[in-house]
């Protein structure tokens, strides 16, 4: 490989940039294909055409002015994938409120954290969903809510907080229902909402998102109407999306993928967003293809993992799939080829970026040979630019060596909310996003994730990037999923541990089998000292691998803790 071109590629595009906001692009899609399919949830038993999602959207709106919401306001959502969630997206972009996506895993210390930091006046909020009661945990941070009127909160604990409105069919004190919400749009007019829509600048803050660090606090992305309407716009165009599309949407909204990738995508183009359930549910993911005839299917590696698995798998017909998106964490390279071939996603592409980059920067290509869909994030998206550079001294690698990659362009956030000192940290004077990713550019621009910075593991000197070591596992007949992280060692700093998920039937594998299996294979400092067969790895919400979890169990069941 030459080692002559510099690591530095910029992504063309015949397409301008889109310079509107998300309210007027929805309005422009909507009065463009009013009768198309714009959203449907199963699990809800919703329906809707643009012309019919554009009236609810529009009542949402009228309903957050009746309230008291101005441009800027922050208002959080707290909900698993619901109707009432994308509703909620487009009306807040419509009257400038600046919505602030809350994970639904978050628990009560987690909850407060993020009202607070972004100081959000009100919360949208599902009543519960899975083991979580979201209700109990609103009113053990806000006693007060039982005894107020709705909207009239004072609470101590959450000082900025206003009024909750809940999802809930039931009335409850303190709180709006959904639907008596909505109600309050018969106080305003829409002239009233379209004259606020017409103020507003497409480099308005409109989204804050909140990172899930493996140190401190979670940091508030702030997202423009710019930053991620044209992310979603070029990540649905490198599928060749139009308005004939139905993408089924399995992973949360409260994720870029979910609410950019998927909803964003689908409108910027006029096509479907399907939900097949609240959270993420393979037979559900499934059912949904088969019954919607959906010809696109967004996930991570693990959720096709386990789609591929499901005992329905057989009985349904995925025909209509044509293409889709892998992203969230590294795809193996037996996980894309069963997707391509089984599931008939024979334009499946790989998307790689972060919360801070609205978020794709790298994508590959419908025509990409399978070598580099596997093997790669693609390349740099239009209007983008990647470098990668060593992050010792900051200066841009030779092609072909690894160091850290870098992003610039319109998808960079706009700050940290509230955070000045971590955004200086993270985006540089000469507006570089660092990503903490560590990366090969080759000669055609194609790069290569090969590991977090944090993670890479240093073994008697030489660095291990586990990702390596992963795709050999992989091979392994047996294998049906396998993380590698180090682990400390007195000798040789580190050693590496492979936690193990094996195919059914393939219980009597054993650690000793899969050191065999990787002698004379792989270099013998990466062959893991450890295997821990297991039947699930800690994951977050949005389905990626905690490895930092990964560490701390290993590190107390090995007895590690004084290496």
């Amino acid at each position: 490989m030459s080692k002559t071109l510099p690591s530095y590629t910029s992504g063309t595009a015949e397409q301008p940039l889109i310079g509107m906001t998300i309210g007027d692009m929805f309005d422009a899609t909507a009065n463009r294909y009013p009768d198309n399919d714009a959203l449907i949830v199963l699990h809800q038993n919703i329906r809707w055409s643009y012309r019919e999602l554009q009236a609810e959207v529009n009542r949402c709106a009228r309903a957050l002015l009746s309230i008291g919401v101005k441009p800027g306001d922050r208002i959080g959502v707290w909900s698993p994938n619901r109707y009432e969630w994308t509703v909620s997206q487009f009306a807040t972009a419509k009257v400038g409120a600046i919505l602030v996506n809350i994970n639904p895993a978050y628990r009560l210390h987690e909850l407060e954290y993020a009202l607070n930091q972004s100081e959000a006046r009100f919360l949208i909020s599902a009543d519960s969903f899975k083991s979580s009661d979201y209700r109990h945990m609103i009113y053990e941070l806000a006693p007060e809510l039982k005894m107020c009127a709705e909207g009239q909160l004072k609470c101590a604990k959450l000082p900025h907080l206003q009024g909750v409105i809940n999802l809930d069919s039931n009335k409850h004190p303190g709180m709006w229902s959904w639907n008596e919400f909505m109600l309050g749009s018969e106080a305003t007019s829409q002239e009233a909402v379209d004259e606020v829509q017409a103020q507003l600048q497409f480099d308005d803050a409109i989204n804050i998102q909140y990172t899930s660090g493996t140190t401190g606090f979670p940091k508030g992305a702030t997202l423009s109407h710019h930053n991620i309407l044209n992310n979603g716009f070029f990540v649905a165009e490198s599928m060749r999306f139009t308005d004939q599309d139905r993408l089924v949407i399995p992973v949360p909204l409260y994720h870029c993928f979910g609410m950019v990738m998927g909803n964003l995508g689908c409108v910027t183009h006029g096509a479907t967003m399907i939900y097949p359930e609240e959270g993420f549910e393979p037979g559900a993911v499934l059912r949904a293809v088969h019954q919607e005839r959906a010809t696109a299917l967004y996930g991570v590696p693990t959720m096709f993992i386990a789609e591929l698995e499901h005992p329905e798998f057989n009985d349904m017909d995925l025909s209509s799939l044509r293409t889709g998106i892998m992203a969230g964490s590294i795809c193996p390279t037996e996980v894309m080829k069963q997707v391509i071939e089984k599931m008939h996603m024979s334009e499946v592409q790989i998307a790689y970026g972060m919360t801070e980059t609205s978020p794709v920067s790298t994508q590959t290509g419908a025509d990409d040979p399978i070598a580099k869909r596997v093997s790669t994030v693609g390349r740099t998206q239009p209007h983008l630019e990647s470098k990668v550079i060593d992050p010792a001294t900051g200066r841009i690698m030779p092609r072909g060596e690894i160091g850290e990659l870098c992003t610039r362009g319109y998808s960079v956030m706009l700050k940290y909310w509230n955070n000045d000192k971590a955004t200086a940290e993270t985006i540089d004077e000469a507006g570089w996003m660092h990503t903490g990713d560590l990366a090969i550019m080759d000669d055609e621009g194609y790069i290569q994730i090969v590991g977090r910075i944090k993670d890479m593991v240093i073994r008697g000197g030489e660095n291990v990037y586990p990702k390596e070591v992963e795709e050999y596992l992989y091979t392994h007949p047996a294998i049906s999923d396998v993380q590698v992280t180090g682990v400390p060692d007195k000798k040789y700093g580190e050693e590496l541990i492979a936690w193990v998920k094996l195919h059914p039937g393939a219980e009597d594998v054993t650690a000793e089998a899969l050191r065999e299996f990787c002698k004379g294979k792989i270099t013998h400092f990466k062959i893991p000292r450890y295997f821990k067969f297991v039947d699930q790895f800690p994951m977050t919400v949005t389905g990626k691998i905690q490895k930092f979890k990964m560490r701390e169990i290993s590190i107390e069941e090995l007895g590690l803790k004084d290496d």
